[in-house]
């Protein structure tokens, strides 16, 4: 793979954090860019995210990876989930930043958010929203773990002998969660802290909050 491969955590509808994430890491056109699932939600400003990401597509390798906020977004306003329970997790601000109608939301959105992938897997990492099931295969995870599990912090390496590259446990501290074999780059943008990008390779973080502060710093390496 030439270019970089990016990944980039919760976003979670902080749509200033991520313009600023954007031209922090300055995408080329070689740029591989993983966003790891829960776009939407609690923060302001979903709308705004997820027209973001679907201009990227356009012009750049983007890959969107289903969170659990997602996946109750699609079975809400398509009549297989709770709406009231969805509303009650960030689902009240995703529609109130599409005018208060979730019949506004555009099929363009529709599409990205609720095709997106289960996981993505690279030469040296595995890219999940949540987590993985242990000694099971990639094909044969189940939504739960993909989409719901948090992290306990005792996580085993993958069979695989990939990182697993997540988001979805909130570092309420704003420092990414490194573990043997486990990186959680979900550092809670939308409760004030920050966004945070993974440059997988060379392992370096870079950071945006909704205030327009950035700052970058690297990880420990890992064999």
């Amino acid at each position: 793979m030439s270019g970089r491969l990016l990944a980039i955590g919760d976003v979670h509808g902080c749509q200033r954090a991520l313009e600023s994430l954007l031209d922090q890491i300055g995408l080329t056109a070689e740029d591989t860019l993983v966003f790891l699932g829960d776009l939407v939600d609690r923060g302001p400003s979903s709308n705004g995210v997820v027209d973001c990401v679907c201009e990227l597509r356009e012009e750049h390798n983007v890959v969107v990876i289903m969170g659990n906020h997602e996946e109750m977004m699609r079975d809400a306003i398509s009549g297989r989930g709770l709406y009231n329970a969805w509303l009650d997790v960030g689902g009240r601000e995703t529609i109130r930043s599409y005018g208060g109608d979730a019949d506004a939301i555009p099929p363009s959105h529709s599409r990205l958010l609720f095709s997106s992938a289960h996981y993505f897997e690279a030469d040296r990492d595995v890219f999940v929203h949540a987590s993985l099931e242990p000694g099971v295969s990639l094909p044969n995870q189940s939504s739960d773990y993909l989409r719901w599990k948090h992290l306990s912090g005792s996580e085993q390496p993958h069979l695989s002998g990939k990182r697993v590259v997540c988001g979805h446990t909130a570092q309420r501290d704003g420092v990414p969660l490194v573990l043997d074999g486990w990186v959680c780059i979900d550092t809670y943008a939308h409760g004030g802290q920050w966004l945070s990008c993974l440059d997988a390779d060379a392992n370096h973080v870079y950071q945006a909050s909704e205030k327009g502060e950035v700052r970058d710093f690297s990880l420990l390496k890992y064999s």
